[in-house]
């Protein structure tokens, strides 16, 4: 059973962040040149403030007539305290199941307090069908006699 912990080696390694006083225009702008849905909120000294995702954007910036370019990332952000996470322990289907649950399409990924990474909904997706496919080919190998 693959782990998360199996996403985060296969992944690129860098952290893609913003600080909690940076715009949410330099955020967005930023989530469309790296093509991700949602960026690491760190403080200066590099601790975890929050996450900032496009759902977050879409439901707080327009429908509370704010601007991007003149709000801070800190005032629309998930705080830390109320992001759902994971470690790399957990499995594939344990991200599926709270990632629906919750509705979320991003999970940050800690070892006790020490922050490792960012998983998306995408990556999950990726990793059970690569496993899926592994099986479909080690069983048609079976039935072809490879095996014999």
């Amino acid at each position: 059973m693959k782990t998360v912990k199996d996403i985060l080696e296969a992944k690129d390694q860098s952290i893609c962040s913003i600080q909690p006083r940076a715009t949410v225009f330099e955020a967005l702008k930023l989530m469309s040149e790296m093509e991700i849905g949602a960026v690491m909120v760190l403080d200066e000294t590099g601790a975890v403030s929050g996450i900032l995702s496009e759902r977050d954007y879409a439901r707080k910036i327009p429908l509370q007539g704010k601007t991007s370019r003149e709000t801070a990332v800190a005032e629309i952000m998930t705080p830390a305290e109320r992001m759902h996470t994971v470690t790399p322990a957990n499995t594939l289907e344990d991200c599926m199941v709270l990632m629906t649950a919750k509705h979320v399409r991003h999970l940050p990924v800690f070892e006790a307090s020490r922050f490792l990474g960012l998983i998306s909904i995408g990556d999950v997706v990726k990793a059970i069908i690569s496993d899926k496919q592994s099986l479909i080919d080690q069983l048609h190998d079976y039935i072809a006699g490879k095996f014999g």
